[in-house]
């Protein structure tokens, strides 16, 4: 693992393009990027969801928003160009499977053609840059099996928002290739890494159809919470499990390009972060304190995959990265920023810097 001398080193002070800003991971990691010391460009749609984080930490104090869609490639690339960034962090995207059978269009448009408009934009630039794309672990073709999925497996999905995202990663390789072959990397001063995440969870979530928004708004309304898909398996993690991922993706890409332009998986330890929807439910109850819930699964809904697990060797082995939160801490990180958000509604941004403190502490070599 580096140190935080190292991490400071890289990102204080460096102009950092993050695109979906506005959403629940950009949000959080615009914090992190801030507390860093980064100079910070976001660009992102309005935040869907009245309730959300991007506003809760007064986002726009933070950076220097635009609000604008990934799919304006003219307005996208003036954004970019502008700005000239050191780095560029691409999370925007259409993250939900369930609304990707309501829009699967849009789902490519956005996931898809907004990703090429990025690298286009990059390929403009007349400096060094590096970007960490963010895919997710979705893109493997997923036989449902015990197996955990490495990142040479086959890619595929699904659902319409699995197989957009495969096919950016398809994408993103033709641009390595193409554009920023790493063999002709002096001459174009332009790197590409991806970064393929699990489940998160965290404070500051209120996204429709995922699990703990869904809890934590029975919870806190004292209502039972309705469980479709109880039996299903995933890697769940903290938010910033994966976040100091791609920040620590984003140290190596820029010390050594030529052998980090690759993908990552970042996901929890097989026997501490791989739990069922139902067990999560239960762990979710217990740290708020009371609670109900009921299975109520529709066998008319959209299909979800029933289990997905991810192999970190490779994350653990050329990054040292390593989750550090089990299960338990993670939700009670989760949970115990909502309750802090519903009780103390006014100290909500520094109980959020509190908790990236104490991940921060955990994270860097001592």
């Amino acid at each position: 693992m580096v140190s935080k001398a190292q991490f400071i080193k890289t990102y204080k002070g460096k102009k950092i393009f993050l695109t979906g800003h506005t959403g629940f991971k950009g949000a959080w990691l615009l914090k992190v990027f801030t507390l860093l010391g980064a100079e910070v460009k976001g660009y992102a749609l309005e935040p869907e969801n009245e309730l959300n984080l991007f506003n809760i930490i007064k986002g726009e104090q933070l950076c220097e928003s635009v609000i604008g869609d990934i799919r304006d490639k003219k307005y996208l690339e003036e954004a970019i160009t502008s700005f000239q960034p050191d780095f560029i962090f691409h999370l925007a995207a259409q993250p939900l499977v369930r609304r990707s059978y309501e829009i699967p269009a849009e789902t490519f448009e956005v996931n898809v053609i907004g990703t090429a408009n990025v690298l286009d934009a990059m390929a403009k630039l007349n400096k060094p840059c590096n970007a960490v794309l963010i895919t997710t672990d979705k893109v493997y073709h997923n036989n449902e099996w015990a197996y955990p999925y490495r990142e040479n497996d086959r890619l595929g999905g699904y659902d319409p928002y699995s197989a957009s995202k495969a096919c950016a990663e398809l994408l993103i390789d033709s641009y390595r290739n193409s554009f920023f072959n790493i063999n002709k990397y002096t001459s174009h001063k332009k790197a590409l890494a991806v970064g393929r995440a699990g489940n998160v969870i965290g404070g500051g979530d209120w996204a429709k159809d995922r699990l703990i928004p869904d809890i934590i708004r029975a919870l806190s309304k004292n209502e039972t919470i309705e469980v479709r898909n109880p039996d299903a398996v995933r890697p769940w993690q903290h938010v910033l499990e994966p976040l100091f991922g791609y920040l620590l993706l984003g140290v190596y890409l820029l010390e050594n390009p030529e052998k980090f332009s690759q993908a990552y998986n970042f996901g929890p330890k097989m026997d501490s972060g791989t739990f069922s929807v139902k067990e999560m439910v239960e762990l979710a109850i217990n740290c708020w304190g009371n609670g109900i819930y009921n299975s109520n699964k529709d066998l008319n809904s959209p299909h979800e995959a029933g289990l997905l697990k991810l192999d970190i060797s490779k994350a653990f082995d050329e990054l040292k990265w390593q989750p550090l939160l089990n299960a338990e801490l993670a939700v009670s990180f989760t949970v115990n920023w909502y309750k802090n958000f519903y009780q103390h509604p006014h100290g909500i941004i520094e109980y959020t810097e509190e908790q990236i403190a104490l991940f921060m502490d955990k994270f860097y070599d001592k």
